[in-house]
């Protein structure tokens, strides 16, 4: 049945997020730092393997050998004027500070909805933007299973759970952005049948390992990264892909 990969993603999700949560109150702020900094060295690690995908022989196959460092540089910067053209990053922001309201009875202090917009924004671009997610959900459209997504899944399970724990309810939150972005990759990859192409696929992953380093960034403190104003990249790189191909 197709979306049931996204379905099962999604229970994972809220069940982490709640037990995390729920748990939160029983670590010292210091033992959620510590948390928090371990997801972002983790997040560091799996965006260097998704970018890894740059070097796929299928994609230097059909761009060349040079092109795909370029289709990716082209689609962050052009990317990245859209999105922050259309404020993607501040929507995003604005998107948690409104569930945080609705989700909550009573109004909380300043520090406490900030730090739910941030569980929020991170968290929806932690479980959306992977190579798991992408492959994941085109891989249940096309209908070639879901055992990606099964796999992603239960890595989502725990690190929503070690995740609330610093962040609380914003990263059960994020259980929509999930919902919305993987069950449209998978109504994408059900339109789009077997046309995809894999060198496009790899484009693709490439491009969202880099947003994850973004990601990783941000939760190490290092940098306040606009990730979410690259979200357009991922789209673009398919399209840059695609015209490459075409003049070759």
């Amino acid at each position: 049945m197709i979306g049931i990969g996204t379905a099962l993603n999604v229970t994972a999700v809220l069940v982490g997020a709640t037990i995390g949560t729920l748990l939160s109150h029983r670590f010292p702020e210091r033992t959620r730092d510590v948390v928090t900094d371990s997801l972002g060295m983790t997040t560091l690690l799996i965006a260097a393997m998704s970018t890894a995908s740059v070097q796929e022989g299928a994609l230097q196959a059909a761009v060349g050998t040079s092109a795909p460092v370029l289709i990716i540089l082209g689609a962050l910067l052009i990317g990245g004027v859209v999105g922050s053209l259309l404020n993607l990053e501040l929507r995003l922001e604005s998107l948690g500070a409104s569930l945080q309201r609705r989700l909550t009875r009573e109004q909380t202090a300043t520090e406490e909805r900030l730090r739910f917009v941030e569980g929020f924004v991170s968290a929806s671009l932690i479980f959306s933007v992977g190579p798991l997610a992408i492959l994941g959900s085109l891989s249940d459209g096309l209908g070639r299973g879901i055992n990606q997504l099964v796999l992603k899944s239960t890595l989502d399970l725990f690190t929503a759970l070690a995740f609330a724990a610093s962040f609380g309810w914003g990263v059960a939150a994020a259980a929509l952005s999930v919902l919305m972005v993987q069950g449209s990759l998978t109504l994408l990859g059900f339109a789009l049948g077997a046309v995809l192409p894999e060198a496009h696929v790899a484009a693709l992953t490439a491009t969202g390992g880099l947003l994850l380093a973004g990601v990783g960034l941000r939760l190490l403190r290092i940098k306040d990264f606009p990730t979410g104003d690259l979200l357009p990249a991922l789209p673009i790189t398919l399209l840059l892909a695609q015209l490459v191909v075409m003049l070759r």
